[in-house]
């Protein structure tokens, strides 16, 4: 899905906009024991209360696609015959009423989402009048279609503190007791995907809020599908495949080199507007160390290297592979950030057999809030 299409759906949540009637889920101990379940109707709910339900529910469809927000695709196969395709299905035909059919999807995130503590599982199902654009960019006067679809969030639940407040009828202070607070989702999905305007029943989109950890085995038992490496792992296995590739080439210029062209890639893709998102191959990545004299013998073990670890001809976010913002640099003593468009400033050289970072000051240096002067 692209950004413009999971924007389109993340609108959804909202009072006004939504055709979901009601959300049922179940609360999970820390035992993997369902001990509460609840189907709750949001019309009856008081409106604060039902905004921050839906508020909840649409964080699943937060962050960056290739990062938090990640495809899965079925193949026809699994679509034809599958168990975990079949009851994905039958949930949405239903639209989330068969208890029994429920109680798989509960016990397949059950057995295999680890963490610690309790956890609620949200379900809700929602059925989308979408309205054709026509030429000049504007809806039709009606709907097209119905996108249907439901949408599970996992959310962890944690102990409340008690707090002290004011009581106005009282006009007294008072201690409100502790109770169980609902945080953000750790994971979900939407099926099916929405492509093209129009429901996918081949896709499906998955959520994860932690950049480096997918919930692998939640997600083999809902969808038998293999996920991209989690984004934090890609960056981390980048860099050190163009470390040893690299080998002594490896040096302050091919870095800032690559890391300069992985951010002019993403700043052409957004200025040329392009929904799809962004993706970095080994071959770009191939031409960007020619570009700075590396042996054409290690631009290829490059490449070698590359099918091992990412699967042969992947395709990578350059999200996660670059910081657009900053560049980075460590050292046991120290940890120096400089902003991508100024890594210029930064040069390494050896000095009396003793090895320096050094950094171009142009402007003004201040050191604990006090200019010093360089002379």
């Amino acid at each position: 899905m692209t950004e413009k299409e999971i924007a389109e759906i993340r609108r959804r949540f909202r009072a006004d906009k939504s055709n979901i009637s009601h959300v049922c889920g179940c609360f999970v101990n820390e035992k993997k024991e369902i001990i509460s379940e609840f189907d709750q109707s949001l019309g009856m709910m008081p409106e604060d209360d039902a905004e921050a339900m839906l508020k909840i529910l649409k964080k699943t469809l937060s962050g960056a696609p290739g990062r938090n927000l990640l495809d899965i695709e079925f193949s026809t196969q699994q679509v034809l015959e599958s168990e975990e395709h079949k009851l994905l299905s039958e949930l949405r035909g239903t639209q989330l009423k068969d208890n029994e059919l429920v109680h798989r999807l509960y016990d397949k995130i059950i057995h295999t989402y680890e963490t610690d503590g309790g956890y609620l599982i949200l379900l809700a199902y929602d059925a989308y009048d979408v309205f054709a654009i026509n030429a000049d960019g504007e809806k039709d006067t009606e709907s097209s279609k119905v996108f249907n679809y439901f949408l599970c969030s996992v959310c962890p639940a944690r102990a409340g503190k008690a707090t002290l407040s004011y009581y106005l009828p009282g006009k007294c202070f008072r201690t409100v007791a502790a109770d169980t607070v609902l945080g953000a989702p750790e994971l979900g999905f939407m099926f099916p995907a929405f492509d093209d305007r129009s429901a996918n029943i081949y896709g499906a989109l998955y959520y994860t809020k932690k950049l480096n950890d997918s919930h692998e085995a939640t997600v083999d038992a809902l969808f038998r599908s293999e996920l991209p490496l989690p984004a934090a792992t890609q960056k981390e296995t980048f860099a050190q495949i163009l470390e040893e590739t690299a080998g002594e080439d490896c040096n302050m210029m091919l870095v800032r080199t690559v890391h300069s062209q992985i951010c002019n890639m993403l700043e052409e893709h957004k200025a040329e507007k392009i929904e799809e998102p962004p993706v970095l191959t080994k071959e770009d990545v191939g031409e960007m160390l020619r570009y700075t004299g590396v042996p054409e013998e290690k631009v290829e073990k490059f490449a070698e290297r590359y099918d091992e670890e990412f699967g042969k001809d992947a395709r990578l976010n350059p999200k996660n592979i670059a910081d657009a913002k900053t560049i980075s640099v460590k050292t046991p003593e120290m940890t120096l950030k400089v902003s991508a468009g100024n890594g210029s400033v930064l040069q390494t050289k050896v000095i009396d057999g003793v090895k320096y970072i050094l950094i171009r000051a142009d402007g003004e240096v201040e050191v604990n809030g006090v200019n010093v002067h360089i002379s």
